[in-house]
């Protein structure tokens, strides 16, 4: 744990301006940053598949607001049509989630007929075909005990293991919450032992939600030293950096740190996400007024992995001030490509300690 003594970037300005050709000069620098920016023209939007779960979840952001009302589309040819009209105004990345995917799987085969790139949010339960080669999110939120209490659902990670090990598509994603974080060790060495891939998200609690799971002060500390134990504990498991930590664990949420680029909470339609980005309902209807990437989350609360895989790396040159905090940005773009696209791995991080968000402290 010494990483976390590290040195602190403040909001100061660097010790010196550099430009981006010298940033660059540093070779394993520059070869990050030709293998990251292949992908710059992924542009998502996410689709709500089904209104139907297997499980209850405590704090379920799917079970909260209008949507959770509509009325589901189960015509695969209204979903083909869909897609091919998302690709004609220039989508190329699908977020599959809603209540559970899984639960309509001749509707996500589809869906990968005609846009190949993309990930499902599930919950690992109900084996999704190998025929559907998107990268699959299967939630963790504690250990069996957690997951009975606040799941309603017996021998969990067991399941998920049996139905995922050994599947490349496959990310677990454990969601730390006030209480389960010393629980993450159990799960993470099981899931080590299986070989199966991990990285972290925050509970970002629901609009009006005040119960046990959000996060306090002492527990945002607590889960990002946690998550640089777990990283240095397990390389080649944990899909995660420092600048991962330090960014979903600050006492501000994504929208204080860099201001959320989701039409939600993003007025302009001229360019990004507030231009493309939609998130379409089971009716296939949508509402940008709504349009984020976890609906019905408390936006100031918000330090969803999801919603960080695009703010925070749509924020490059903010960033590209000085080696340190590319570097730093670089490992987190490198994680979020290894966590949501088929057929990338990640390198090894090259920022070692924690750097603080552009204008903010670390903590």
């Amino acid at each position: 744990m010494d990483a976390l003594k590290g040195k602190q970037t403040d909001t100061t300005a660097p010790d010196r301006e550099w430009k981006f050709s010298e940033i660059l000069a540093d070779h394993k620098i520059r070869d990050r940053w030709e293998k990251v920016r292949q992908y710059f023209f992924l542009r998502e939007s996410t689709y709500d598949m089904s209104n139907r779960c297997n499980i209850k979840c405590e704090g379920c952001y799917y079970f909260e607001g209008d949507k959770q009302f509509a009325r589901q589309n189960k015509d695969p040819e209204a979903w083909r049509e869909l897609m091919r009209a998302e690709k004609e105004r220039g989508i190329t990345y699908v977020v599959l989630a809603g209540a559970e995917p899984s639960m309509v799987p001749e509707l996500c085969e589809v869906c990968y007929q005609e846009m190949p790139l993309g990930a499902i949010a599930s919950n690992g339960l109900k084996f999704i075909p190998e025929s559907i080669q998107y990268k699959i999110h299967i939630s963790a939120w504690g250990n069996d005990e957690t997951s009975f209490k606040i799941r309603n659902a017996k021998n969990m990670l067991g399941r998920q293991i049996e139905n995922y090990k050994g599947d490349p598509r496959a990310v677990f994603v454990y969601t730390f919450t006030r209480d389960n974080i010393d629980q993450v060790y159990e799960v993470a060495a099981n899931l080590a032992e299986h070989d199966c891939q991990l990285t972290f998200n925050m509970f970002s609690a629901p609009v009006g939600y005040d119960g046990s799971l959000r996060h306090t002060a002492d527990s945002l500390d607590k889960t990002r030293k946690t998550m640089i134990d777990l990283l240095l504990k397990y390389p080649r498991n944990v899909l995660f950096s420092y600048y991962n930590a330090v960014v979903h664990t600050h006492r501000s949420g994504l929208h204080d740190l860099y201001a959320c680029s989701y039409p939600r909470m993003n007025p302009s339609t001229d360019i990004g996400l507030g231009r493309s980005f939609r998130q379409y309902r089971t009716d296939l209807s949508w509402n940008r007024d709504v349009a984020c990437c976890v609906p019905d989350t408390d936006c100031v609360d918000c330090r969803h992995y999801a919603s960080g895989s695009a703010v925070v790396t749509a924020r490059l040159f903010r960033h590209a001030g000085d080696p340190d905090r590319f570097k730093a940005w670089l490992d987190y773009v490198d994680t979020y490509l290894a966590i949501w696209v088929m057929g990338y791995d990640k390198g090894d991080n090259l920022c070692n300690h924690l750097v603080a968000p552009p204008g903010h402290e670390v903590f």
